[in-house]
């Protein structure tokens, strides 16, 4: 069975790069959001990307419309009628996520139709036993930024069939992503990695071992990472990496995973990352860092 009608719930910075490369791959792209507003906000601004890649002369016009023509948005859920397969792309609560998988399993006319997760740490066993389908539920968690990073994680739910599985794996290859297979253990692979390494700069911050700068210029250049742990928690968002650091450390009781009081206070102040303009550095409205002094 071929995916050819794909929904994508969050028209936010992870949606919005599912939806483009779901598009640019020729899919139907059906883009939601909590309001007409947000989604056709949504939907603008991945236009705006592809402006960019037109006038870098990395694509012709006509393959600019005929992408744009692809993706409709929308807040209305009924829009998912005829989804061969939807992926949410919200915010990290379960509640939130299994409230979404409820509302798009009752839109979702195709008894094949597949829910998948962006999900980057919560159970997708616990959001498929909300759904009347839950072999057909997975997750597929991107990497952000989605249309340049190339890896997805696929994982599997403990009642995903293995049809859904290889229809996941075929769709995303169309796409032009590499896919991983992990268990749905709390992280997956990627975050089980990444958080110890994020905390562990908050920790050398927050006990004046170093600047922002110096721990970042240390990782890129001493551990040949292309980012920082600080760059990096900026791009992902320090609400995001706070919600990951808290499921793990609530579901494997090890300290490693524990949020940094940094982190958390930053959090608490609205400092987010690029998104709100401001987390260990600060960022213009186009999303590029200001260096401060310059």
């Amino acid at each position: 069975m071929e995916i050819r009608v794909f929904g994508v719930v969050g028209a936010g910075q992870m949606g919005r790069g599912i939806a483009q490369v779901a598009a640019q791959s020729g899919l139907e792209v059906k883009l939601l959001d909590a309001s007409r507003e947000l989604a056709d906000k949504g939907r603008g601004r991945i236009v705006s990307t592809l402006d960019r890649l037109v006038e870098r002369g990395k694509m012709e016009a006509s393959e600019r419309d005929a992408i744009a023509g692809r993706i409709e948005a929308s807040s209305d859920y009924d829009l998912f009628a005829q989804a061969d397969m939807v992926v949410e792309a919200a915010t990290e609560s379960i509640e939130l996520k299994q409230d979404i998988f409820r509302r798009a399993d009752r839109a979702m006319q195709k008894p094949t139709g597949i829910l998948a997760s962006n999900t980057s740490s919560i159970s997708l066993t616990k959001l498929a036993a909300v759904t009347s389908r839950p072999d057909r539920v997975i997750g597929m968690h991107f990497m952000n930024p989605v249309p340049l990073m190339k890896l997805v994680e696929v994982v599997r739910a403990l009642q995903t069939s293995d049809e859904t599985y290889d229809r996941v794996m075929r769709v995303g290859a169309e796409m032009g992503k590499i896919l991983v297979t992990t268990k749905d253990m709390p992280g997956f692979i990627v975050n089980r990695m990444l958080i110890p390494f994020l905390n562990e700069g908050c920790f050398a911050l927050q006990e004046g071992l170093g600047t922002a700068e110096d721990i970042d210029q240390a990782a890129k250049l001493g551990l040949n990472h292309p980012m920082g742990p600080f760059e990096l928690a900026d791009l992902i968002g320090l609400d995001t990496v706070l919600s990951i650091g808290e499921v793990l450390h609530r579901e494997f009781g090890d300290d490693k995973y524990r949020p940094p009081a940094i982190l958390r206070n930053y959090v608490a102040a609205g400092w987010l990352g690029r998104k709100s303009g401001r987390g260990f550095y600060h960022y213009d409205e186009k999303g590029q860092r200001i260096v401060r002094g310059s």
